[in-house]
């Protein structure tokens, strides 16, 4: 009977241990839960309040859309790289051509830094900020408009504007859903809908001046928060070294045979990655929601001051990002591209952090992904209200008007992209990678040489605008209705991009060269705003008196 009685005890120690332990483990789970969500409530406060902060700066449309072009050198520089890197190269770029091309993907990350934030700034950025001041122009299409002399092009440039944003507009929430569901375990369709909601009632409230300043601070926790996610992976695999010397010894011979090839300078296949290089990079040239940055610009500081900070943020955030792909073979063990695609790469990375870094890189794509909403939303109403509606239908509508207008067409699209990024997810669309290669492709194509050669040279004529417009539009749809119809090469609609990038930049000055010249008094008024003389301290400049 004791030994009867003793063996009940000690089972019944061993069950009443047992659930003290699954007792403490709930609750340690319960405690990391609720600091992930205080942090994301923490985060979602900040980014409404900014909103409702900047609401006095927001009730004309000058400021509603550029912030009363005062918007100081790191908020600019901030909003220009935060818009330049959402969710789509973290989750999708990143992991994708991290998969394909190994370590050499930084690659692309060197080009972002150095062709589309450092040249960006320094070739477009003082002419841009002149021009588009003289003409009086807050858009793109506009600026076509004024500087060609044309309102057929300013409409056909919305047309492709407002077309081509869609998909990519869609493409930034399916980023966060393995993210959300790994850490949270949140349904994806009610994630898309709060970050939405928030991401718009910011925009509406405050316009570009609550954009740029969220934009700052999103992109402080995208510094931080890549730094810390690529040092954390690197040390789940011994460090820098050994993880370079382990994916050294990946073969996959259905890419290479070459011993080595993924932790090569070039990879296995450089002719593809040039066109990520040329797509991701040349592209920030003649993206409406990249341009119109400079449209904003407050001073010459700002201009030197945010080219340098846009640079060094290109270089930590997208060299981090496509750094860490990378390394993704490193993990072909718990990651199939077959079944998973390659949006599954960068989570299955990052699944064995700890939950409170795992929780920092949630907030890290969101921000990336919230400011990059924000800004490509606020450029798609803007573009409608004042190139389409106010001036082909509603001419006598006031400033207010306008406003409100944008504000209602902001809700639009947004609610446009949730429904997109919804059926896209539930059809098994995943590859988000191609959505922004046809979005980039189609505008950067149409837009940057016009934009580009339109800024330096008075010999652009209208029917090489329409050619550059026409050709990109032409192609990008192509590639997506029948794609299997292009040259090997160019069934990849990053490659199709790239070409169409480089094709306009071509097809320009030789239509130019055999077709009507511009009116002279249109181009003489647009390029007169370079001829005006300023006066400066000399400490910029030395003066012409001889003692």
């Amino acid at each position: 009977m004791l030994a009867k009685f003793s063996g009940w005890m000690y089972t019944l120690l061993r069950w009443r241990f047992r659930a003290i332990k699954r007792s403490a483990h709930e609750v340690k789970g319960d405690k990391i839960m609720f600091i992930k969500i205080l942090m994301l409530v923490v985060f979602f406060t900040i980014m409404i309040g900014v909103g409702f902060y900047c609401r006095r700066t927001s009730t004309d449309v000058n400021g509603f859309v550029l912030g009363g072009r005062s918007v100081g050198p790191w908020l600019t520089a901030f909003a220009f790289g935060t818009s330049y890197f959402s969710a789509v190269v973290f989750v999708g770029y990143a992991g994708q051509f991290g998969w394909k091309y190994g370590i050499a993907a930084t690659w692309a990350g060197i080009g972002n830094a150095l062709i589309g934030s450092l040249l960006a700034w320094v070739i477009l950025g003082r002419r841009t900020r002149i021009m588009s001041q003289h003409l009086d122009s807050r858009t793109m299409p506009q600026f076509f408009e004024s500087r060609f002399g044309s309102r057929a092009l300013k409409i056909a440039a919305s047309a492709i504007t407002f077309i081509f944003l869609i998909p990519y507009t869609a493409s930034l929430y399916n980023g966060l859903s393995r993210l959300f569901g790994m850490a949270f375990n949140i349904d994806y369709s009610i994630c898309v809908i709060v970050m939405a909601i928030l991401t718009g009632v910011y925009v509406i409230a405050g316009g570009y001046m609550a954009t740029a300043i969220n934009d700052f601070i999103q992109g402080i926790i995208m510094l931080f928060g890549i730094t810390a996610v690529v040092v954390s992976v690197l040390n789940s695999k011994g460090g820098f070294l050994m993880a370079l010397d382990g994916l050294g010894r990946v073969v996959d011979e259905t890419v290479s045979t070459t011993p080595g090839v993924f932790n090569s300078f070039f990879g296995p296949d450089p002719v593809n990655l040039l066109g990520v290089v040329i797509l991701t990079s040349l592209g920030t040239w003649g993206l409406p929601q990249m341009v119109q940055k400079f449209y904003a610009i407050k001073s010459e500081k700002s201009i030197s001051t945010g080219t340098i900070v846009s640079t060094f943020f290109a270089f930590v955030v997208a060299g981090g990002c496509y750094f860490l792909g990378g390394f993704g073979r490193l993990f072909s063990d718990s990651i199939d591209i077959a079944a998973n695609g390659y949006d599954s790469v960068i989570p299955t990375m990052l699944s064995g952090l700890p939950d409170t870094l795992i929780a920092i890189v949630v907030i890290l794509v969101l921000s990336a992904s919230m400011s990059t909403l924000s800004s490509l939303v606020l450029t798609s109403s803007s573009t409608l209200t004042l190139d389409l509606i106010k001036d082909e239908f509603v001419k006598d509508m006031d400033e207010k008007k306008q406003v409100l207008v944008m504000r209602w067409l902001i809700v639009v699209f947004i609610l446009i992209s949730v429904v997109l990024a919804i059926i896209q997810y539930r059809s098994n669309v995943t590859f988000i990678a191609q959505l922004m290669g046809v979005s980039w492709g189609a505008m950067a194509g149409a837009f940057l040489a016009p934009f580009l050669y339109g800024l330096y040279w008075k010999g652009v004529s209208k029917a090489s605008v329409w050619c550059s417009f026409i050709f990109s539009s032409v192609v990008m749809m192509a590639n997506i209705f029948v794609r299997s119809s292009f040259p090997t090469l160019l069934q990849s609609p990053i490659n199709a991009g790239a070409f169409c990038m480089i094709a306009g930049l071509i097809v320009v000055p030789i239509v130019s060269m055999f077709t009507p010249k511009p009116d002279q008094k249109v181009v003489e008024d647009a390029f007169a705003c370079y001829e005006e003389k300023v006066l400066v301290a000399q400490r910029e400049a030395l003066g012409d008196k001889n003692d």
